[in-house]
């Protein structure tokens, strides 16, 4: 499958589009720096990641529709104080003028993060990102405490970069962010890249807490595999939280085809005959969907 073949494989499927919870859209200058950064993977990873996507912003949402994409989560980060309230503010005027983009929130550890996530809830926001790694702070920081509370009461999801890959930072860890879960656990967290490269461990945390989801961002992708490689029983688990598994791709930020990411998904379908086609229908729209509230009001394109 390439992605030429991706709406036939959809379609295949019955599935009237992808709902991609994990894709990234930022103001110009801090994705100028953020493909800088790509740029030095060499140095920074010890591996080359060209850009697959590299192009300007209307031929990027160009490409999404034709994918089939019909809604996503455009998700921001900030690395420093000072960076999350103005990049909340982008990313909800960019939703409110982009067909299929969903509304979306970010956070760090600072005085006034509450404040300006209650205003981003209020103003729509259906996701959060929290990118431990990037933006190098600990999830436990008593700042962020009330704004855990605060998306666990609203049953917003956050979309969170805690693992240890691609390259371990100081507050990184699953055991670091169980601390949050263990604080609130009707939080409901999305463990980025399934909490690469320690699946295993993701998975004990959905087990272990009902609201705790994985996204599938460049999982078992073949540029992956070397550096986080899957365990033996990852297709056996997955049957047991089937729905709660949720499509990520880190659009436009990948070095392969979209389709890559969905081969990768439809192989651990066709390893075990408890997935199949239900796990592909709800990891590829239904859950994405679901955790979005796409239900309950407009937010996809027709």
């Amino acid at each position: 499958m390439n992605d030429a073949d991706v709406p036939g494989f959809l379609a295949s499927l019955g599935l009237p589009g992808l709902v991609d919870l994990h894709v990234h859209f930022l103001p110009e200058q801090v994705e100028r720096k953020v493909w800088a950064f790509f740029d030095r993977a060499r140095q920074e990873y010890g591996t080359e990641w060209p850009i697959r996507y590299r192009l300007p912003v209307p031929e990027r949402l160009a490409i999404l529709e034709k994918l089939g994409v019909r809604a996503f989560a455009p998700l921001v980060y900030p690395h420093k104080p000072g960076m999350a309230a103005w990049l909340t503010e982008w990313v909800l005027d960019f939703a409110a003028r982009t067909p299929g983009a969903v509304p979306t929130a970010t956070l760090y550890p600072e005085p006034g993060v509450v404040d300006y996530l209650g205003e981003a809830l209020a103003a729509g926001a259906r996701c959060v990102k929290s990118h431990i790694q990037v933006g190098g702070y600990d999830p436990r920081d008593p700042e962020l405490d009330p704004a855990w509370g605060l998306l666990a009461e609203a049953g917003v999801p956050v979309v969170v970069h805690c693992g240890h890959g691609p390259l371990a930072g100081r507050y990184t860890g699953l055991d670091v962010f169980e601390q949050v879960l263990a604080r609130h656990p009707r939080l409901v967290a999305v463990l980025a890249h399934a909490g690469a490269p320690d699946y295993s461990g993701a998975l004990d945390l959905v087990e272990r807490y009902p609201r705790v989801h994985l996204d599938t961002t460049m999982v078992g992708v073949p540029f992956n595999t070397s550096g986080a490689p899957l365990p033996a029983d990852w297709t056996a688990r997955l049957a047991s939280v089937a729905d709660r598994v949720a499509l990520g791709t880190d659009f436009p930020n990948i070095p392969y085809d979209y389709a890559t990411q969905l081969r990768a998904i439809a192989d651990w379908a066709a390893a075990d005959d408890r997935l199949g086609r239900d796990f592909l229908v709800a990891v590829l729209h239904d859950t994405p969907r679901r955790l979005l509230a796409l239900g309950e009001q407009p937010g996809e394109t027709s």
